[in-house]
């Protein structure tokens, strides 16, 4: 049986970069910090999927850290 498992791609400004491995094909990363989470498409173009929790303000600057 495979277990998914998720590792970090990076940290920065106090949110873990991450993705699960064995999910979905479209490219994309999770992000967690102190006060929410988001999910972010990588492709066609970078732009949120999902987020809950998150200022707005916190949301565009986790996408320019992606």
């Amino acid at each position: 049986m495979l277990v998914p498992m998720s590792p970090t791609v990076f940290r920065a400004k106090g949110f873990r970069f991450y993705f699960f491995s064995l999910e979905e094909k479209r490219a994309h990363v999770h992000v967690k910090g102190a006060d929410g989470d988001a999910k972010f498409w990588l492709e066609p173009m970078i732009e949120p999927a999902m987020q809950h929790g998150l200022a707005p303000h916190r949301v565009s600057e986790i996408r320019r850290l992606v």
